[in-house]
Parts: structure tokens; sequence; C-alpha cells
């Protein structure tokens, strides 16, 4: 920039009417550039000489493609006398006459500060300071100004003040592009520190130029994660500005140019240098979004360091307000409801590793793609559906089945938060592109947690890169552009150069030799885990085998239920009534959760048949009592033969779903000749040890008590010798192992359950008691102590003719007392009969010899269940009126003792 000196008048010129305008800019000590009030864009602006003084020219760099021009430096004292009025200047409103006027349409004038004369005289001021020199040149006698001006110099030349200082003044201002070799040393140097600058000049509302203080380097900045409209370069020169340039540069000017500022060189990305200004009335990046003057920008967002989010909502509140660059915008999900924006569901399946099936609270199911991301992928997939028939993405594609375990473990049957981002319209197929139907890409979160982002942050999906006017994306983009730049760093997943990881599962399905070479290694493993990858109809299932990684076909056994539609031979088959019921019954409760499978048999076909359990839920049982299933003569062997068969009866009798039409046929008494049974009382001494909410119990053979005291006194010298390390164990349901007890001591226990590292359930198998423990007071059990070595020596029982009380309340009186009068103490027990889940007992206090049932049923805490057994229908069982009792025998008139069901 150039310094413009006023000239010497020659002859009066008459005073123009005194103008008022805002000094946009200080050009020199005796140059300004005022503008007027803005009415709907930029406001007119005009350069103001001050007349009659002359201040130091400012330096001038040589112009391009003209080698014959050079470097002009700072004259001395040029930069503090446009430092000194810049101070005093900028942004402050000033009035001015003009009086002298050129023929190339230069101004020269007078400028007071204020809105009137008697302000302050710019010209005066700077000449009392010595930082200008007056031009005496033809001065006028009858000026008193020129004369003013004069008296002031002479003054400020007697006082050696500025100029007429010793000093030198001048100062050397360099160009960061032509003096730092390598910027971005240059700005890592500086450690993202705020650093003191003045803002030069506004290239356009988001790139200026900047005077690093104290070094006095001018730099370009371009402002982190935003770009303005810019004004576009034509072939002959000339600038176009796209629509909102000019008011967007404008708005920036008005803000910063000249003005003291704070900025943070963030990064310097092909030779451009990003940075956030930082003013004391606020962030100008925040304030452009704000105002509909910029655009977020991907790629220079992840280095913004001032929180990307608060750049996303000031965007998204001009998107909302539809201002300048948004005048046209449509929001994504403009044409949805609130309620179908936001809501809470239900996780019933994982689809590969980037989509959910969830079941929202009308209970319709709905398909959410999680926003942004791409699952992993295969590039030579298609090759591969070709060469393999079988082609199976979720254990053939790299790191697909670890990102749909993570999700199925974190997510399946939880409630989680959906935010629906963007609706994906469906598309055609092209060439080598599939054709997708209409896709609703959410984010979706849980105890506050982006399941996207963690699942990037892992390496197990990748973030899509948009185009930079493609709306249709995350609400959270830029925390998953973080989280794969963590993930890539940490080389995590897909980013890791380890080998891929490789699964290699047998599909046994249909597989008849390979199903009966695998069936007596099921049957010997009695409850194995499995993993329900999918369900054909309410009793059909294909469960994943962890532990022998193979596939299997699954019937459930014991139950006959509805058939689902299928083609046959002879054509289609129609489902039976309720079967599309059974299937979802069965869905809701078991897709894709860790269940537990006992194997009896197979079919002909291959397909193994057996007892599914999931949480203590035996799923043959749960169809049958939800009316969705019948009980099948092949269960009158199993163990689960009356627990089906009562379900079946209440169904019945209710007439529910499958039962609705059903009519009782008459039944011919059968007269069944059989030898009388004596009933056998052998009581034998056990040690009561825990008791449970449901009244059932769990005791210690007195016998094989010095066994285990022995293998427990063994067992934690060895752990004393070599403890284990804390955290090595990775607990797995069904597992046997040690477990540390709140007492400080060491115990065999069983893994029933893992929540998390944090929360592991257990179940002390010589107590009997269960716990929630972190997986650091886990070890791994010893083959010397295992079950093989001692059995488990708490065993469950439940007290036999007595009928637990359904009323909470009354049925915590029951275990209350049940638990002052036995529990750590040692009893006598006898096995009466056989039940569901465990023997029914009879159990004697170890002194008096009193049973304790009997003393229940007298205090009239519990009611009698009466046998059908005539051998046991001698026992002393009787009720009397207390507690429970004392409004009467309440029981329904069709229970079993009113001979309702005989």
């Amino acid at each position: 920039m150039a310094s413009v000196s006023g000239p010497a008048q020659t002859a009066p010129v008459p005073a123009s009417p005194l103008q008022r305008g805002i000094v946009k800019m200080v050009l020199s000590g005796c140059a300004i550039i005022v503008r007027g009030q803005p009415r709907g864009g930029p406001p007119p602006e005009r350069q103001i000489n001050l007349s009659n003084i002359r201040a130091g020219a400012i330096a001038r760099r040589a112009a391009q493609g003209q080698p014959d021009t050079k470097d002009i430096p700072d004259e001395p004292w040029a930069f503090q006398a446009r430092e000194f009025l810049r101070k005093k200047l900028i942004g402050k409103e000033v009035c001015f006459t003009v009086e002298v006027k050129t023929a190339i349409g230069r101004e020269y004038g007078m400028v007071y500060l204020g809105k009137d004369t008697t302000g302050e005289n710019i010209a005066e001021s700077l000449v009392n300071e010595g930082l200008a020199t007056v031009r005496r040149e033809g001065i006028r006698g009858n000026n008193p100004e020129q004369a003013r001006l004069c008296e002031l110099e002479d003054q400020s030349k007697a006082s050696k003040k500025g100029m007429w200082s010793e000093g030198g003044g001048t100062h050397t201002i360099r160009d960061l592009k032509y003096t730092i070799e390598n910027p971005r040393n240059f700005v890592d140097s500086l450690h993202q520190k705020p650093i003191n600058a003045i803002i030069e000049h506004v290239r356009d509302g988001s790139v200026v130029r900047a005077l690093l203080l104290p070094d006095y380097y001018l730099v370009t900045v371009m402002l982190s994660g935003v770009k303005c409209p810019t004004f576009r370069r034509e072939a002959d020169g000339t600038e176009t500005p796209e629509p909102f340039a000019a008011e967007a540069k404008f708005f920036t000017e008005s803000r910063l140019l000249q003005r003291d500022v704070q900025i943070i060189l963030e990064s310097c990305h092909n030779q451009i240098i990003l940075g956030t200004i930082l003013h004391p009335n606020g962030n100008i990046t925040e304030l452009l979004l704000k105002e509909g003057f910029a655009r977020c920008v991907d790629w220079s967002m992840a280095v913004y360091t001032q929180g990307a989010e608060k750049l996303r909502a000031a965007e998204r509140s001009a998107k909302e307000r539809k201002v300048r660059i948004w005048k046209d915008y449509v929001a994504p999900t403009a044409n949805l409801d609130q309620k179908d924006r936001q809501f809470v569901a239900k996780v019933m399946q994982v689809v590969n590793a980037d989509a959910l099936v969830v079941k929202l609270n009308s209970g319709e199911y709905k398909t959410i793609h999680l926003s942004s991301i791409r699952p992993p992928r295969n590039e030579g997939e298609e090759k591969n559906k070709d060469k393999d028939k079988r082609f199976r993405p979720l254990y053939d594609i790299p790191y697909m089945f670890e990102a749909r375990e993570f999700l199925r473990k974190k997510l399946i049957g939880k409630k989680v938060n959906v935010t629906v981002d963007y609706i994906r319209a469906a598309t055609s197929p092209g060439e080598g592109t599939p054709a997708f139907s209409e896709r609703t890409c959410a984010t979706v979160t849980i105890g506050g947690i982006n399941i996207a982002e963690a699942l990037v942050s892992k390496g197990l999906a990748t973030v899509i890169r948009y185009r930079q006017d493609d709306d249709q994306r995350s609400s959270h983009y830029d925390e998953l552009l973080a989280a794969e730049a963590r993930a890539i760093k940490n080389g995590k997943g897909l980013h890791s150069k380890k080998e891929v990881p490789i699964h290699r599962v047998a599909d046994i399905s249909g597989e008849t030799q390979k199903a009966k070479q695998f069936l007596p290694f099921l049957q010997r493993a009695g409850r194995s885990e499995a993993v329900v990858e999918y369900v054909f109809s309410g009793s059909r299932l294909k469960l994943y085998m962890p532990k022998e990684t193979c596939l299997i076909t699954f019937l459930l056994a014991g139950i006959e239920c509805p058939r689902s539609s299928r083609n046959t031979p002879g054509g289609m088959q129609m489902a039976e009534p309720f079967s599309d019921e059974a299937m979802l019954f069965t869905k809701e409760l078991v897709l894709q959760r860790e269940v537990e499978v006992e194997v009896e048999s197979m079919d002909k076909a291959g397909n193994f048949i057996g007892w599914l359990h999931i949480e203590g839920v035996n799923l043959s049982v749960a169809l049958v009592e939800n009316a969705l299933s019948k009980v099948h003569f092949t269960a009158e062997r199993s163990a689960y033969y009356k627990a089906l068969v009562s379900a079946e009866e209440a169904c019945r009798q209710k007439k529910e779903k499958i039962w609705a039409n059903y009519e009782e046929k008459p039944v011919e008494e059968v007269v069944h000749v059989s030898e009388e049974k004596e009933r056998v009382a052998n009581y034998r001494p056990v040690y009561v040890t825990e008791i449970t909410d449901t009244l059932h119990f769990y005791a210690q053979d007195v016998e094989t008590g010095g066994q285990l005291e022995n293998l427990m006194e063994t067992m934690r010298a060895e752990i004393a010798a070599h403890p284990s390390v804390e955290g090595s164990y990775s607990a797995r349901r069904g597992d046997y192992c040690l477990a540390k007890f709140a007492d400080g001591e060491w115990y065999r226990a069983r893994v029933e359950r893992v929540e998390s590292p944090a929360k592991v359930h257990v179940f002390y198998i010589d107590y009997g008691n269960r716990e929630v423990v972190s997986s650091t007071r886990l070890a791994a059990m010893p083959p010397s102590f295992s079950t093989r070595t001692l059995p488990a020596q708490a065993t469950e029982y439940t007290f036999a003719f007595i009928q637990v009380p359904q009323d909470e309340d009354a049925r915590a009186d029951v275990v209350d007392c049940v638990v002052r009068d036995i529990q750590n103490s040692q009893c006598l027990l006898n096995v009466e009969y056989s039940g569901a889940t465990c023997p029914h007992v009879t159990i004697q206090f170890g002194d008096t010899k009193d049973d304790v049932g009997l003393g229940l049923v007298k205090e009239g805490l519990v009611m009698v269940d009466v046998r059908k057994e005539k051998y046991l229908q001698k026992m002393p069982f009787s009720s009397h009126q207390l507690n429970i009792w004392r409004y009467g025998d309440f029981r329904a008139d069709d229970a079993d003792e009113f001979g309702y069901r005989r």
C-alpha cells in the first residue's frame, strides 16, 4: 500500500459541506477510506487524503509479472503513523470536508473524529505527535489551519517527538510466503497457541491477510472449517462475485479489517495456512455460518480447534432460518413429523454391520441404516460370488463378523434412541451397482454412546465421503471423521497392518453325514452355547455354535408348532393358523441372542433336535404357555414333560389362539391297576447354604464336607503361591472359574452371563449363591480343582407338598421365616418325588426332628400342594387358618384339589 500526501494549495478552494462516514481502513499516515451505512448490501466507499501534511510511504511489493519493478520498504515512521491512525479511527464515525478534488478524482480535506468539527482534528494530532510533516510550500497567510499545523510542527520538533527524535523508527515487515521455506514447520512451531495480529486485508469472507506480531510476518490465512462465496477471476482479469460473495466480504471487513485480533494457526494444507480468528466480540467463523454467509467444509473442519460441533450448530441455525446462501434450503427430513424424526425403539436384529431392525412402541418393525458409515466390504466380492455360490459375507468379508458381533452384543434386545438424519431415495440398478430400496439413515445412541462412532473408532467401519453440497449425512459427521482418524492412527481393525481374521465356519445344515459325526459330540456336551442366526419358523432355527465354529439347523423338541407356508413338489403349501405369530414370538425372544441348547437326536435330513434355553426360559415350554404350540408325544420321556403338559392344559381351558376352537372329548374312565407304592423315608444330614426368593434352597451333603474343606484349603494355598495376573482371565458364559467373594477368599464358580468386563454374573457351585463381579475378581480354574476332582457341592431342592404363595409380600414372609430357621444350619433331608427343575424334599430340623414344611403350613404361611399319589396322601400336612389363610381358602374352584382337572 502506498502513502498519499496532500498537495500545497495554490489557490483558495471553497470548502465542501460537512460529510460523515465510518472509517473502514487506514491506508497510511495521511490517507483513509471511509464508508457509509449499509443499506441492503455493501455501502459506498471513498478515499480521503489529509490536506497540507505528508506522512511516510508504506512498503509496497513489486508487481507480479513486471520484472522492472522492485520492492519498496517502509519509509521511517510510516508504520507508526499508520498505526496511530488505525488505533484511533478504525470503525469510528468521522466527519470531513473535501477541499480539493484532482483531475483523476483524488480527494483532499480535513478529517475530524466525531460528528462535527468540534472533534479532534486528525491532521493536527499527527503533526503534534511528530508522525507527519507540514507541506509549507504555497502557504497562505490567511489560512489559520495551515498556520496551526506549522505551529504544532515547531512544537513537536522542539519536544523531539516521533520523527524528530533521535531514534530510527523503521519496521521490517516480512511476507511469510517469500521468507519461510516450510510454512508447515512455522505453523507447528506455534503449537496452536493464540498470537496477536492485525488484519491487513480481506480477500473474501473467509480468506484474510494478517500481520503477525511481534515479528511482523505477513501471512494469508483461510478460516478453518468454512468457505464463503468467492470472487471468480475471468479470463480477461475481471472478477465475478458468486451470490452473497460481496456481502460476506463486507461482513468480515466491517468486523475485522485492521482490528487487533488473535489468530490460532491450526494447520498448513498444500501451502494453505488454516486458522481461527478470535476477536473480543466473538468468533468470526461461527458468525459467518450463523448469518448464512458460509458453509462448513469437511476437509478443513478436522483441524478446527474450537469445537466442530459449534460450527455445525451455527450452520444448522442458518439452514433452519433459510438465510442468505440457504434461502432455498430444504432439510433432508423436512417431510417427516417430529415423532418420526426422533424416537425410542427396541433393537431386534443386526443386519450385516450397518443396519438394524427395530421395534417401535406401536409394535411396527422398521429397518434403520447407520448414517454416513460403510461396513467392511470385499473389493473382489462380485468375483467371489461367481466362483463360490456359497459366498457368505458375514464370515467371508474381513471384519464383517467382528462388526456384526460388536453391534449384536451391545444392542440386541436393548432400547436405543434413534434420530433420523436423512432418507436415501431408492436407486435403480446400474453397471456393476445393485439396486437399493429407500433407506432410512439415522444416528443411533445407547447410554449416550453413538453406535456408529463406536463402530468406526474400532476400525469396524469406514466413513463415507460426500460432495460438499451433499447435505444428506450424519448429524455427527465430524465425530465420525475424528473417530476414523483415531482408528487409522492406532491401526485398528480395517486399518490394521496385521493379517485379517479368518472365520472358517462349517455349515452342516442339511449335511446328513457330517451331522451324524457331530451328533455324539453334542449329546455328550450337555448344554452348549449357541447364537441364533436365523428363525425359519416358531420351532425351526439356524444356530451358530461358537466353540465348534459351525452352523446347524435346530428343531425344538417336545412340541408341534404350526407350520409356515412353504414350497412343496405339489405346489405352495398354505401356512397353518398362528404360524406367523409363533415365528414372531420366537424371533422376539431368541433371534441373535446367546442361548444354551441340549441336543437329544437328529432327523433323517441332518437337523438336530433338542431343547433351547434363554435366560432360564425353555423355548418349547414358552411356546406352549403362549398357546402357540402343542405338546408332542415324544416329550413324554423328557424332564420337561410335566411343565409342557401343565402349560398346555392351562391354555386349552382358556381356549387361547390355537386352542380357540378346541372341544374337550369325553374320556372313558380307565381303571389302572398298579402296585401300591410305599413312601421311602431315608433322611440324610445336609448343610443348608442358600435360600432363593422362589423358596428353592441349596444344600451340601455333610458326608462330603471334609473333602470340600480340604480342596478349598489346597486351592487357596496354591493361589497364594502362584497368584493370577489381574484381568488376564476372559469370562465366557458356561465356563467354570475361580471367583473372589466379598470376604476376600477364592471359591469355585460358573459364569452365567457376561454383560461387560465390569459386570460378570457368576454362580458359586459349592454354595448356591450368585453375585455380579468384575472380571478382575475372576481367575482360571486349575484342572486339579475342577468338578471332575470334586463335583459341585451345592444341590438345588424345593419343598415337597407346598404351594409357594403367588403374592410377593406373602412369599417374602415365607422366605424370611425359612432363612431364619434353617440357613447355615445342619438339617435332615429326604427326597419325596422329582420335579421339573429339581427334587422336591421334606426337611427336618437337626435337633428336634420337626418338619420345616409342616411348620410353615401350621403357621398359615403356605398352602398344601395335594398330591394324587396314594402313598403320599398319608403325609401329615393340614391347613390352619393363620396368616394367608385368615380370609379363608381363596384358591380357585378349578384348582387341582377340587377335582376340576381330574
